[in-house]
């Protein structure tokens, strides 16, 4: 068939690629929507000067008011109208912006323009959530944490809309609204908010084997990330990525935290529900505010399509892995979040990411989860954002050129020149015209699988295997996170009204994962677990590796106390010279000494000088910070120690297996509030020196993990 000459006017060349972008561009790109009032008159949204903005124009003043009021009407319809629907799942979210920057090797996986040149920048949009909750709940609810990129790049948007976790409840997209349906609070009460532990999860869950490797990721501590800073993101599904030369490889994407990862205790987390149920997104905020950015090396792991089949289970099944050891995770770039957005609704709000979103380089594979994604998300965002044109929001655009025949429609802000909305056409030149697929600068082709197979509803035999992989992630944990495994499964199925769901899952889920640890699930319900497990082989399946140490949140804990927030509690009288001391060591490991006090009102320390509170005992709780310190000053101590809030400030920290050190007399704030000192994480001296360095290596393994067996003791 000969071309059409009106087809390709441009003779096969691209013609903007003049168009490129730096780590600013989107900033830029932005410039021109940002609104000061600084200096600006009162004015309608058409420009009319308003006079009186206080009251509505009226029959008379006590009389009705008057439906010629444009000025009342329009600011009226404005408000009502000012919420959008949230997202169904993803609805509370905190949002930054950034850079990703490729390391020298990356060119060599994809012919992506933004992995070629390790001296550019391309600005990048990040938005963390939580799953399950509405906008309205809490950052520190037990959930999945949705970690989405989108990556302004010169040839397009590409968005990697992942998780903190690796794999997903389902292996199927058309089984997503009912685990939605399910995972969401029961529909006759609306009751709970933001949480799993309710009856519908889990008669869900008991009944498709398939989500028991993700639920018992979300039983673990990675359900709530201290900071977003210490949070692993995964792109869950395998894409591929095609070379210069157009070899297609499997690729699984990572976020490795530069910080380390850890993660809140479950009491720790349920406190702050009331106590700072904005943690995640104040954390956040504050720390970029103080130029503390946020940083994230971005690797892949890689398999060539002859090896596809070669591993214990199918690399198209989104409820598994492909562990480090077997194909490790290779860096290929770093990303640095380090702006706020200008305003939550117009960025985080009304972004919109979709896996679909990609550029030359970057394809997918045959995961029916993702296949299902690559529709759902175009659909939701027509609806949520009121029409096609979303992609006219500012967040939203891409910052090189784009031009399409697509018109019209609501909330449409381009003015289109030319007559012709068609291709090809004459009219207008031929214009805007197609590229052809290239090396360097071409058009998006999609990978070119040779597929011979009949349509036909099923699943393959390959997608079978539902428990060694849940065996494997429990099989990698350390002690004490199993400890915490246990008790999350214990907690979750006590809130489960229905016995025979509690059974279910005691009985014929928990036994497939380990038999200990339905034995201990079961005793905490007075159900008596089997002593074999009741799945059939081909559902327990077969694993070549028995534990992956990578999968435990012990592999890549911190290691020293960057970003850390270490509370120093004062009173009058306190030794203002120790206080001082343990704001410049901290500060020297790139760490924050936080004053703590009874009130706002000035301290005065002992020697005369006057100490700054940051927060009060009751403003910024134990469960905000990271350690607590207790300088000397036997007038503060005394205050301090006959101070409920002061005693209850390090029983909580003690339970939460944070480090505790006190300088001197601090010592007697640690013995009425019953702490006992000489064990591991509780240090005395009469210095700041002597505590300084044990409580710094303290600090850097996260917690006192040691201390976990009896921190439930203590009764804060």
């Amino acid at each position: 068939m000969a071309n059409n000459p009106h087809t390709t006017p441009n003779g096969g060349k691209p013609n903007d690629t003049h168009f490129k972008t730096h780590e600013n561009s989107k900033s830029d790109n932005l410039e021109k929507y940002r609104s000061d009032a600084t200096g600006h008159d009162l004015r309608t949204n058409h420009g009319t000067r308003i006079a009186d903005n206080h009251n509505s124009l009226k029959a008379g003043e006590r009389g009705p008011t008057l439906l010629e009021d444009f000025i009342f009407r329009e600011k009226l319809n404005h408000f009502d109208n000012e919420r959008i629907p949230e997202r169904i799942v993803h609805a509370r979210g905190a949002a930054a912006h950034g850079y990703f920057q490729p390391y020298e090797n990356a060119a060599q996986y994809s012919k992506a323009s933004l992995f070629q040149d390790p001296d550019k920048k391309t600005p990048v949009f990040v938005r963390f959530s939580t799953v399950q909750g509405s906008r309205g709940s809490n950052d520190t609810v037990r959930d999945v944490r949705g970690f989405a990129t989108k990556f302004y790049t010169d040839e397009g948007n590409w968005d990697l809309v992942g998780n903190d976790m690796p794999v997903f409840f389902i292996q199927d997209a058309i089984k997503f609204p009912d685990f939605v349906h399910a995972v969401k609070p029961e529909p006759h009460n609306e009751i709970p908010q933001g949480q799993s532990a309710h009856d519908t999860f889990w008669d869900f869950v008991s009944l498709m084997p398939e989500s028991t490797h993700m639920v018992l990721w979300t039983m673990s501590d990675r359900a709530f990330p201290r900071h977003y800073r210490n949070m692993e993101g995964f792109g869950v599904h395998t894409f591929r990525l095609i070379d210069r030369q157009g070899k297609a490889r499997f690729v699984k994407f990572h976020w490795k935290p530069l910080a380390g990862t850890c993660s809140l205790i479950w009491d720790e987390a349920q406190k702050l529900w009331g106590r700072d149920p904005d943690f995640n997104r104040r954390m956040m905020w504050e720390d970029i505010e103080n130029g503390d950015y946020l940083e994230y090396e971005f690797g892949i792991q890689v398999v060539e399509e002859e090896d596809e089949h070669k591993f214990d289970f199918d690399l198209l099944d989104p409820t598994k892995i492909i562990p480090e050891e077997q194909v490790p995770v290779t860096p290929i770039g770093k990303m640095v979040l380090n702006r706020n957005p200008d305003n939550y609704f117009a960025e985080t709000e009304q972004v919109a990411f979709n896996p679909a979103h990609v550029v030359p380089g970057i394809d997918f594979s045959n995961d029916p989860l993702l296949q299902g994604r690559l529709f759902s998300y175009l659909d939701t965002q027509m609806l949520r954002l009121g029409g096609p044109n979303f992609h006219e929001i500012p967040i939203n655009q891409p910052v090189c050129p784009f031009h399409n025949n697509q018109r019209d429609s609501m909330h449409r802000q381009t003015i289109n020149k030319g007559q012709a909305s068609y291709e090809p056409n004459s009219i207008d030149g031929g214009w805007p015209s197609e590229t052809p697929a290239a090396s360097e600068n071409g058009g998006f082709e999609s990978y070119q699988e040779r597929i011979d197979a009949h349509k036909i509803r099923s699943r393959s035999p390959s997608f079978g295997d539902h428990y060694s992989q849940a065996t494997l992630f429990w099989n990698s944990q350390t002690e004490v996170e199993k400890e915490h495994i246990i008790a999350a499964y214990t907690f979750e199925l006590s809130k489960v009204q229905r016995p025979w769901i509690r059974e279910r899952m005691i009985k014929e889920i928990l036994p497939n994962i380990d038999l200990e640890l339905a034995r201990r699930v079961g005793e905490n319900h007075g159900i008596e677990a089997p002593s074999t497990k009741p799945a059939p082989p081909e559902e327990l399946g077969k694993s070549s590796q028995l534990e992956s140490p990578a999968l435990s949140l012990m592999a890549r804990l911190p290691g020293n106390v960057q970003y850390r927030k270490v509370a120093i509690l004062v009173a009058d009288g306190v030794d203002g010279d120790q206080v001082e001391a343990l704001k410049k060591k901290l500060q020297a490991e790139g760490a924050q000494g936080m004053v703590i006090a009874p009130s706002m009102a000035p301290v005065k320390a002992a020697g005369g000088a006057s100490v700054t509170p940051d927060a009060m005992l009751n403003g910024m709780p134990s469960v905000a910070v990271d350690a607590v310190v207790v300088p000397g000053g036997s007038g503060s101590v005394d205050t301090l120690t006959r101070s409920g809030q002061g005693r209850y400030y390090v029983q909580e920290a003690y339970k939460h297996l944070k480090a505790i050190a006190a300088v001197g007399e601090g010592k007697l704030l640690l013995d009425a509030a019953d702490v006992p000192t000489g064990e591991e994480g509780v240090l005395t001296g009469a210095k700041v020196d002597d505590v300084f360095t044990p409580l710094r290596e303290a600090m850097g393994q996260h917690r006192v993990w040691s201390r976990d067996p009896k921190a439930n003791d203590m009764p804060a």
